[in-house]
């Protein structure tokens, strides 16, 4: 006689219980969705939009766990500190003038242009900002705005002529003929 068995099944997956209960599904979904904002908020710190990052990170402190609150709180702290020192002001028009040409000595071209355009939209008269922007649109290939900014320049101060002549910044342009009759109209 054969005794047959009733066939045995794999015990039940329960869900997973917190203190308060079983965890929902719908928290779990939170949880990634807090994850990804966390994640992104870290993101734009790293890209340097220390602004974009400190309003991530001001959205999730009011639903993060303890845990996760703590290291948001460091984060917005840290973006507080760096927006802090992106605010650069300046005693005159000149001294943003140097601290313009320094970041394109550095390779910071957007920073320069942001600057050399806030010199031009308190001054339009501040030829020497016309003049940093033609070198800017030499060292970066732009020919025909570096022709638009230096012309500019020369018309509102003359000498800025002499100064490109010698200024090798300017020696990607020097096979240009329109960029030689500028500087030398008189041959």
């Amino acid at each position: 006689m054969t005794l047959n068995k009733p066939p045995v099944s794999a015990p039940a997956k329960r869900a997973p219980r917190t203190i308060a209960g079983a965890a929902s599904s719908h928290s779990n979904a939170n949880r990634a969705a807090l994850i990804a904002n966390y994640e992104t908020a870290i993101h734009l710190m790293q890209q340097g939009k220390f602004d974009k990052a400190h309003a991530a990170f001001d959205k999730m402190l009011l639903n993060s766990p303890g845990e996760l609150a703590d290291r948001i709180r460091m984060y917005i702290s840290a973006c507080l500190l760096q927006i802090s020192k992106g605010k650069t002001t300046f005693a005159s028009h000149e001294e943003q003038y140097d601290y313009a040409i320094s970041l394109l000595n550095n390779g910071n071209y957007e920073d320069a242009r942001q600057n050399f355009k806030a010199i031009l939209a308190a001054k339009p008269s501040a030829d020497y900002a016309f003049y940093g922007l033609a070198v800017l649109a030499s060292m970066t290939g732009d020919s025909h705005e570096c022709l638009e900014h230096l012309t500019e320049a020369i018309r509102q101060n003359p000498r800025n002529r002499i100064q490109a002549r010698a200024d090798s910044d300017f020696q990607d342009m020097a096979d240009d003929p329109r960029f030689t009759d500028l500087l030398y109209p008189e041959v």
